[in-house]
This record gives C-alpha cells, structure tokens and sequence, in this order.
C-alpha cells in the first residue's frame, strides 16, 4: 500500500489569505498542482513518497511551498504575525530601528512608539531599538520614516527555512564515508550556520564540539538545522560533510516560535558569530530585503567573514531573496546529480556558486538520515569549503579563498559568471550518497 506523505503543518486552501483579508505574496504565479505543503523544517516523507525529494514531482510544486508556508503561518498566528504591504510574514505591531540616535527615540515616542525592547550589538558598537507601532504596522513605518527619513528602519520580518527532506527505504548495503580532505584538522577548522535547531546527538553530530545560541540556552533540535549542519560538518562512519568534524557554532533562532526566525534574533546570531571569530557562516533562509539585518550582515562582511547563503526555491523568475542577494553575500544554487541546475533554483546575480542539492542524505533528527533536495542544502557544501581555507575572520584573506574556490568551480557552460551556476559547480564530490537515507 502507497505510504501517506506525513505533512505537520500547511494543508492549507488556497483561499486562506483571501478569507484573512491578507495581501498576496507577490511572488511569480504559479498554475495549481495539488502540492502538498510543508511543515517548518521541510518535507517528511516514507519512502513511497520520495518522489517530490528526487525530482520526480512538478517542479512547480517544489516552487509553491513557501508560498504556501507564509499563508499558513499568517493563519494560524494571526495573533502575532501580520503581512507587510508586498506580502511577506512580519512580527504584528513591531519595527525595528538600527543604530538609532536620541533624536529618533525621541520624534518616536513623541509620537506614541514605545520601546519593546533592545539589542545590543557589542561587536558594531551599536543597538537595535525594537518599537511597538502604535496602530497599523505598514502605516506606523511609514510614518515613522516621515518623521525621520534618516533613520534605518524597518519592520521585523520573519525568515524561512527552505528545501525539501524525505525518508527512504532502507538499502541493501552502504557504501563508506569520502576519506578526510587531506590537511583538514578537525580541531583548527571553525564554521558557523544559523538555522532552525540543531540536533547534537545525532551520530553525524555528536563527536563534533558544538556551541550554541539562542532559545535561553535549551536545544530545540529540528530537522532542517540538523540535516544542514550535518552537510556542514557531520562526520561518522559512512557520512562525511564538507567540513567533517568541524568546531560548530550553532544559532538557533527559530527555537519553535511562531515569531521563529525574526530578523532581530538572526541579527543577534551574527553578531554573536562575529564576537566568537567564527570566520565563515552558513545561512540556509529565505526572505525580503530588511535594512536592520542587511545592514548588520554588511557588518559581517566587512570585518572579513565569509557569509554564505542559499538563493531560495522561488523559480527562475522569482524577485531575488535575502540574504543571498545582498552585496558581499556568497549565494549558493544547488544541481541535481546531473549537474543540472534544479529547476526550482532561483536564478541571478546572486548566484555566486553552484553545489549539489538533489538526490543526497543528510541527517534527519533524531536518527537516521533523509533525503534532501534545495538550495537550502547546496549552502553548507559551499560553506565547509570555505571554513577548510579561512580559519579566521579577514576581509583580504577571504576575498583570496573565495575567488580561488570560483577558478576551481567547473562551469558546464561558457567560462564566467552567469545566472543560473555563478562561477560554477563546487563540491561535486561532496554530495552524501542518497542510499544512506534510511526508514525510521
């Protein structure tokens, strides 16, 4: 008998947002397909159900599920997220104020904004300054901004996790684990990744050393996060990620919130990577252009780490998504076995590398290994690379690293940039074979 997809959270209608009242996301239409939709931290499948993990679904399917993420979000926590005017999930009645003078907090409060709460950022020497609207959200930043057209200001969007993750059937037998890249000490290679949680019991994970940050100090591990870093820096008898064995610093920032993801905790995250000298940081989310967090990424850059982040699963003609697409940021596409860029890959500039996404495994918490399919999983290939060469935070240093990782990327097509495969493939060797997934 055909196994039943295991969807945890957005069966959702299409009508939801329209019944909400809510505006569309304003994203490239796509025809309905009947895809299922997805929980936080991807797709969960048994094995009869593989399909949409190995390419065989529409891939139009596979472009929906964001979409379709947002508007259940936006349903089912109505009480605490909103969606800003172009349709992108928001944390209701707050805005974020980046590095703001006494002048600013005193037109705000003047104003009737108050002040929810602060972030220190010890690293950049400043603050973020959470306000509550007073009244809508949209027309409370918009007046905001008249008030002091000077300001950094912005609302606090939520970010997603993207890809797809699936259990398979359990294969006749598994071939090991790539040997250790020659000259990779384990002990001097440090690597961050900002995500959902991180499960560090995992046999991939558990004989890494692992800090953590966010959600008070308790883990909260979850799929996504375990199965990135585990293509990050797992290592075990018969897995090997870009980086095995790497120093993990780990920032949970979604920690099962329904505000998860928010662009004050990622901004937290950074900064707390930056003040740790991790010198390279994986960030497999999505989301709009917010000027708080570009602007503390651009900080990051600056002071010479390497960030590097997936492009989104959106569709070759979707807008660009953030962080990839913001200057500096290293984005990452993703190729199938075929070293086909996967049809679902978002497509530009930012598109800086291209890495395998499709048809591998990954860890799946609490045991066992999935099969995974995204951008969200080509990153941390990409990533490991970087954190085998850059072991501290250099701003020349890293610009050497990554331009030599670019001359070495195979381009299928003419030699160049170009916006589907950037500078080319990386990590061809790297993908874990997608016969290690295994039934739960």
């Amino acid at each position: 008998m055909r196994a039943i997809v295991l969807l945890g959270l957005l069966c959702v209608a299409q009508s939801a947002a329209a019944q909400l009242g809510l505006p569309p996301v304003r994203l490239p239409a796509v025809p309905a397909v009947g895809v299922p939709a997805l929980p936080a931290a991807g797709l969960l499948a048994p094995a009869s159900d593989t399909a949409a993990v190995l390419g065989e679904l529409d891939p139009r399917a596979l472009r929906e599920l964001r979409q379709q993420r947002i508007r259940e979000l936006l349903r089912r926590h109505r009480d605490v997220l909103e969606a800003d005017p172009d349709g992108a999930p928001i944390v209701r009645g707050e805005l974020l104020a980046f590095a703001p003078g006494a002048a600013t907090l005193e037109l705000a409060a003047a104003a009737g904004y108050t002040r929810l709460r602060e972030q220190p950022l010890g690293e950049l020497g400043t603050r973020i300054v959470v306000l509550h609207a007073p009244d809508d959200t949209a027309r409370a930043l918009a007046r905001l901004r008249s008030l002091d057209p000077s300001a950094n200001l912005d609302f606090n969007h939520v970010y997603l996790t993207g890809g797809a993750l699936a259990a398979a059937a359990p294969p006749s037998s598994t071939p090991p684990a790539a040997p250790l890249p020659a000259g990779a000490a384990a002990s001097a290679v440090r690597v961050g990744l900002i995500d959902d949680g991180v499960d560090a019991h995992h046999e991939a994970l558990r004989t890494l050393t692992i800090h953590g940050f966010g959600c008070g100090g308790t883990a909260i591990p979850a799929a996504h996060g375990t199965a990135v870093a585990s293509l990050l820096a797992g290592r075990a008898d018969r897995f090997r990620g870009a980086a095995p064995g790497a120093e993990l610093y780990a920032a949970d920032v979604f920690c099962g919130r329904p505000t998860g993801g928010a662009a004050d905790e990622i901004a937290a995250a950074f900064v707390w990577l930056m003040h740790a000298q991790v010198p390279v940081i994986n960030v497999s989310l999505v989301g709009p252009a917010n000027r708080t967090l570009e602007s503390v990424v651009a900080a990051a850059v600056a002071h010479g780490h390497l960030v590097v982040a997936a492009v989104g699963n959106d569709g070759p003609a979707a807008p660009p998504l953030f962080p990839a697409a913001w200057p500096g940021v290293v984005g990452v596409t993703a190729v199938d076995a075929r070293q086909r860029v996967l049809p679902e890959a978002e497509r530009g500039p930012q598109v800086k590398l291209a890495a395998p996404g499709a048809a591998m495994a990954a860890a799946l918490s609490p045991r066992g290994y999935a099969l995974v399919r995204g951008t969200s999983f080509a990153a941390p290939l990409v990533a490991g690379l970087l954190a085998l060469e850059l072991r501290a935070p250099d701003r020349s240093e890293a610009d050497r690293v990554l331009a030599d990782l670019e001359r070495r990327a195979l381009h299928p097509g003419a030699p160049g940039p170009d916006p589907a495969y950037g500078y080319g493939i990386v990590g061809a060797d790297l993908a874990p074979p997608p016969s290690l997934a295994r039934a739960q």
